[in-house]
C-alpha cells in the first residue's frame, strides 16, 4: 500500500479550503463552490504571495486538445470564486488581479495547521488595466469611521442562494415603490391625515413629493440592475447607500400615514421594522444581489 496523501489544508480569514475533499468552508459552514473555481483557488493558496499565471492555470486546467473559450471561462470562474468571497477585482482583500498575467493571492494563508503565510500589500493599478467600474479608494483600518466600523462586512454575513437574496432585494424596492406612487395618487387624504397632526402640512407634503420623485427613478434602476445582474451594483451600491440611507429612513415614517386605520401602535411597529430596511438592501447587496464589475484588459 502506497503512503497516504498529505491533507492539503488552508485557512484564511474566516475561510478554510480543503484540497483533499474539495469544499470551501465559512466558519466551518460549506459554500458551494464548482470545481473549476475550486482548483483555481487551490492553485493560488498553494502559492501565496505569488504570481499564478494565466498561462499556468490554462496547463492544469484546460490543457492542450480542450476546445473552450479560455478568456471568458477564467473570468467566469474567477468572478465565482470572488462571489463566494466577497471579494472585489478593483479593491481586492484576497486576490490581486495582475493585468494580462494573472493572478496573486495577497491575503494571510495558514497552510496545515502549520506555517503562516503573511499578506502581500496588493501593487497599485498598472495604467493598462481598468475595471468597468471605477473604484473607490480603499479605506485601510485605520482611517476607518465609526460608522464604517458598525456596519458589516461581506466576510461576517451568512451565505444564502444568489436568487433568495435578488429576490429578496427586488421585493425591498418594490415596496417602496408601492409607497411612493400609492402616497402620490392619495395625495388629498394625506394632506388631511397631515393638517389634523402637525401645524405646518405643507413643507411635509413638499417632502414627500421631492423625495417620492427621487425615489422613483432609483427604486426602478436597482431592480432592472439587479433583475438583469448588470456589473457593478456590488461597487456602485455603497456610493449610492449614502443617498438612500437618509430617502429609506424618511420614509419609514409612512405608517403614520395611515394612523386612521392602523392607529399608533401598529404605525410605531412597523415604523421600527422599516428603520432597518435600509441596512438590510446593504446586507443582501453584500450577499449577491449586486454583481460585482468584470474586469477588462487595456484597449475593450
Amino acid at each position: 500500500m502506497g503512503e497516504p496523501q498529505p491533507r492539503k489544508l488552508f485557512r484564511f480569514a474566516v475561510f478554510e479550503a480543503d484540497g483533499q475533499t474539495g469544499e470551501l468552508r465559512k466558519q466551518g459552514r460549506r459554500v458551494p463552490l464548482s470545481a473549476q473555481p475550486f482548483d483555481i483557488l487551490m492553485m493560488l493558496l498553494e502559492q501565496p504571495g505569488e504570481l499564478v499565471s494565466r498561462t499556468q492555470i490554462r496547463e492544469r486546467l484546460w490543457p492542450d486538445g480542450t476546445f473552450v473559450d479560455f478568456d471568458h471561462s477564467l473570468n467566469t470562474a474567477m468572478n465565482k470564486i470572488r462571489d463566494v468571497l466577497g471579494d472585489s477585482a478593483s479593491t481586492p482583500r484576497f486576490i490581486e488581479t495582475l493585468a494580462r498575467r494573472g493572478y496573486r493571492f495577497i491575503a494571510p494563508v495558514q497552510i496545515d495547521g502549520g506555517v503562516a503565510v503573511p499578506a502581500v500589500e496588493p501593487a497599485l493599478p498598472p495604467a493598462n488595466f481598468r475595471t468597468l467600474e471605477s473604484a473607490p479608494e480603499p479605506v485601510s483600518k485605520t482611517a476607518r469611521s465609526p460608522a464604517q466600523t458598525m456596519l458589516t462586512s461581506s466576510h461576517e454575513l451568512p451565505q444564502a442562494p444568489h436568487s433568495l437574496v435578488r429576490i429578496l432585494f427586488v421585493l425591498l424596492q418594490v415596496m417602496y415603490l408601492c409607497f411612493y406612487l400609492i402616497s402620490l395618487a392619495r395625495l388629498h387624504i394625506v394632506e388631511e391625515i397631515l393638517a389634523a397632526t402637525v401645524s405646518r402640512p405643507i413643507w411635509v407634503i413638499v417632502a414627500l413629493i421631492v423625495t417620492a420623485v427621487v425615489g422613483i427613478p432609483i427604486r426602478l434602476y436597482l431592480i432592472a440592475t439587479v433583475a438583469f445582474q448588470a456589473p457593478g451594483l456590488k461597487e456602485k451600491f455603497p456610493r449610492l447607500f449614502a443617498v438612500i440611507f437618509p430617502l429609506d429612513e424618511l420614509w419609514a415614517l409612512a405608517p403614520f400615514l395611515l394612523l386612521p386605520q392602523v392607529g399608533y401602535g401598529l404605525a410605531l411597529g412597523l415604523t421600527a421594522v422599516l428603520l432597518y430596511a435600509p441596512f438590510a438592501q446593504r446586507s443582501l447587496i453584500l450577499m449577491g444581489a449586486g454583481t460585482p464589475a468584470r474586469t477588462l484588459p487595456a484597449g475593450w
